[in-house]
């Protein structure tokens, strides 16, 4: 650590605080909801900026095996088994609302005597101290891990009690006014999310040109155009047969057109009326084809070669590609079928973000997509705008999608679900004025999400500068008469010498490190 203020000293975390562990426990053991005999249990989700106390399992209190795996008010909790970027992500516990111990993927961390439990919290959270925490943890596919042992050695800066205070108690006024600000900036944020749901409902039940059908009549209706695309599709499906026929140098067999697969109809049960000129449609109906990925794409990964889009580059319904993964599959091989062109729409069809979609607005030299993404290819490029824009939509696709994906079990669509979403269709030419409106609207919701997110990242930045100065004694004034926290220490090492430091033996269900 850097040069401390006079009257501090340098600790290891084991100096300053108990270290619990948490309690394994039987998979069969675990309950949704509170039954006799068992006891709340906290774990990585629970683990916020303050304790979470929803979504809680409850576990047999048999398992608690020590008083000391009990949560108490003035706790902090650490997720020490998470991804890279949350191993380490402290929680304050406050004052527990009921009876509860933790997991197996978090600790426990009390303040020993003498020292503000605030104070330690604080610099738990530091930003220094949380990259220190991650340096410290050993990764295996997408888990990191921070053992007891080493968290017991995390070197600490401890100030003297009562400076402990004075920066505990500025820390209060200056984050209590960022909080506040963060609060106002997120219901900024809820209020623009709204606001672009309500502009999507209004494009995809026609309200949004409402007053443009007043005044123009089309020369084409959405169902004319639904016809079109039909006998091109058909069109296009015929060409293909017969390129494969003269490939494979045969002749086609009488009848070979009887073989094309006529695509799903909607189902219009419950559906609303739709406006005038427009006509209910499905993604299939509208599609070329709905496919997904291919598996065994994991032999293929490379440094660089055609980027293999997955779904977290689509979980905010847009194209990502920040942070692309890259393949060099072998020429002809069976995931070339769902490369990758501009005008195509990504749908994330198991995990998470189930149901988010992408348009892939921009030209790929060579890309494909994991098999956890389907990919959409509209008959017309034209369409593709719309479609995203629909199937976005809370009121439009996005809650048939919802419906199909968590309808049972395990959070998923096939491709029929997919491709049997039905669509309503616009007239052609309304069609381009309300995805001209929609550009006008969204753009300028977009601008203000952006203001919203670059205010966020200045309070962010805030936050880590304010206690980075409060950890490098450059927040409140060094007062000389305060007890040294050396002093401080020396009596913490002399009580615990006196309590016995070897602490109760654990079984292989829970440990403690005192």
């Amino acid at each position: 650590m850097s040069e401390l203020p006079v009257g501090w000293t340098t600790v290891c975390l084991d100096d300053v605080y108990q270290l619990v562990r948490g309690i394994t426990f039987p998979t069969a053991d675990k309950h949704h909801e509170f039954v006799a005999g068992t006891v709340a249990c906290l774990r990585t989700t629970n683990v916020q900026k303050t304790t979470e106390w929803s979504d809680l399992w409850f576990v047999p209190e048999e398992h608690v095996k020590h008083q000391e795996q009990y949560v108490q008010e003035a706790d902090v909790l650490i997720s020490t088994a998470n991804s890279y970027e949350l191993v380490g992500k402290v929680s304050w516990v406050g004052k527990p609302p009921m009876r509860a111990t933790l997991g197996a993927f978090i600790s426990l961390l009390r303040a020993r005597h003498d020292v503000s439990p605030a104070f330690l919290f604080a610099q738990m959270s530091s930003d220094q101290v949380q990259q220190a925490i991650r340096a410290m943890a050993s990764t295996t596919t997408n888990i990191s891990n921070v053992s007891g042992g080493k968290l017991k050695e995390l070197k600490l800066a401890l100030a003297p009690t009562a400076e402990q205070s004075r920066i505990v108690a500025k820390l209060e006024e200056l984050l209590s006014d960022l909080d506040a600000g963060v609060a106002e900036l997120k219901a900024a944020q809820a209020k623009l999310g709204q606001y672009r749901q309500s502009l999507l409902k209004a494009a995809v039940d026609g309200s949004l040109t409402a007053e443009w059908r007043r005044t123009h009549t089309p020369s084409e209706t959405g169902a004319q155009l639904l016809e079109r695309i039909l006998v091109e599709r058909r069109q296009r499906w015929e060409a293909k047969q017969l390129a494969k026929f003269q490939e494979q140098g045969k002749t086609p067999p009488n009848g070979w057109q009887n073989h094309y697969s006529h695509p799903v109809r909607p189902d219009t049960t419950g559906l609303p009326e739709l406006p005038e000129g427009w006509v209910w449609a499905t993604v299939e109906q509208l599609t070329d084809f709905v496919t997904s990925g291919s598996r065994g794409w994991a032999e293929y990964y490379s440094e660089r070669g055609a980027v293999f889009i997955r779904s977290q580059n689509i979980n905010t319904d847009k194209l990502c590609l920040d942070d692309v993964a890259f393949v060099d599959p072998p020429r002809g091989s069976e995931g070339a079928r769902t490369k990758v062109q501009q005008s195509d729409l990504l749908l994330t069809i198991t995990g998470a973000n189930v149901g988010k979609v992408a348009l892939v607005d921009v030209e790929l030299e060579e890309a494909y997509v994991s098999q956890h993404v389907a990919l959409l290819r509209p008959i017309e490029s034209s369409l593709s705008s719309f479609l995203h824009m629909y199937l976005i939509a809370k009121a439009g696709g996005r809650a048939q999608l919802d419906k199909a994906a968590y309808g049972a079990g395990k959070p998923g669509l096939n491709l029929s679900q997919v491709g049997s979403v039905s669509v309503p269709l616009p007239p052609p030419l309304e069609m381009a004025v309300l995805l001209l409106e929609m550009a006008s609207g969204l753009d300028a919701t977009e601008a203000q999400l952006a203001a919203v997110h670059t205010a966020q990242a200045t309070v962010g930045a805030q936050r880590k500068n304010i206690l980075k100065a409060a950890f490098s004694g450059q927040l409140v004034p060094q007062d000389p008469n305060d007890e040294p926290a050396s002093v401080l220490l020396e009596r913490i090492r002399a009580e615990r010498a006196a309590q016995g430091t070897k602490g109760v033996k654990r079984g292989r269900k829970a440990k403690i490190v005192p």
